[in-house]
């Protein structure tokens, strides 16, 4: 009678994973299905507009030939663009969890702590950016707040430098701290979605593990380490994978790539550059989410 009860359930867990994953599927097989098998045909082939649309001509391998051997910048931008998600994800994934911990303590004036946070996650939305990009006083103002940070030592990491190294820190490990620094905003703005995943599932976890924890002695550190990671692990590889997409979204490989299409109207170039973008996030997707997989915790 249990084994027909727990079958039943995983069954139903199953159906529930396939009820919410359906509208996506609908989306895909509706809106993008053609036109993602289109930019794999068009990536053989160059492409040219006439009157009655456009004409396919077959080049074979010539696209990818040409970005990877004649093309000077595509392989150092993508190289870039992987190396600056290396390089931010662990922070904005350390932020994020750090932010959420301390916004799920009980304190006066959490709220308004809460709105701070999450502001310049909102002045860097789209709707906000372009009313910025309309504003010429808004501009001259942020360019003026540009050049007084870059002039002013005190909003950078030149006096942390220094302290770092006489600290007896190597020095990649020093460069890399002082640029999350100056990065901070970046890194604030692109924590928004992480910090609301972190938060609602530190307010899941059962507040009769800690007290238990408590009655056996448990320090806070020995708490965060034995309880609250492991409960919130299955959200560590949630974000991460968030982060890793969010991070390609926009930067100069995307632009390279449209500049591609629609500046030089290189269709089949562009449909190749995109492809081998995706091919190199499909595996840093599938090797991070494998890596994570293996240590999370999933309670029962």
């Amino acid at each position: 009678m249990a084994k027909g009860r727990s079958l039943g359930l995983s069954r139903k867990k199953q159906l529930y994973g396939v009820l919410f994953v359906t509208p996506w599927l609908l989306g895909f097989v509706l809106l993008m299905a053609i036109p993602f098998f289109q930019s794999l045909q068009f990536s053989f082939h160059k492409l040219t507009l006439n009157s009655e649309g456009y004409s396919l001509q077959y080049v074979g391998l010539e696209n990818y030939h040409n970005i990877f051997f004649v093309d000077a910048w595509y392989v150092r931008t993508l190289t870039d663009a992987v190396i600056a998600m290396v390089l931010d994800v662990p922070l904005i994934i350390f932020f994020s969890l750090f932010t959420a911990t301390l916004l799920a303590q009980k304190f006066r004036g959490r709220m308004l702590a809460r709105a701070i946070i999450f502001l310049p996650v909102v002045l860097a939305s789209g709707v906000i950016a372009k009313l910025d990009n309309g504003n010429f006083l808004a501009q001259m103002i942020g360019a003026a707040s540009t050049d007084l940070e870059g002039n002013y030592s005190g909003l950078r990491s030149i006096e942390l430098r220094p302290l770092l190294l006489e600290a007896g820190l190597g020095i990649n490990i020093v460069d890399y701290l002082t640029g999350a620094v100056d990065r901070i905003y970046q890194i604030i703005s692109s924590s928004g979605v992480q910090i609301l995943i972190f938060l609602a599932g530190l307010q899941s976890i059962s507040p009769s593990l800690y007290e238990a924890a408590k009655m056996e002695g448990a320090t806070g550190y020995e708490a965060f380490w034995k309880i609250t990671f492991p409960m919130i692990s299955p959200l560590i590889l949630t974000n991460v994978v968030y982060t890793i997409i969010d991070s390609f979204y926009d930067n100069g490989m995307t632009q390279m790539i449209q500049d591609a299409a629609f500046g030089r109207l290189d269709f089949g170039v562009s449909s190749a550059m995109s492809w081998i973008y995706f091919l190199v996030i499909s595996v840093i997707l599938a090797i991070s989410t494998y890596w994570i997989s293996k240590r999370v915790f999933y309670y029962d």
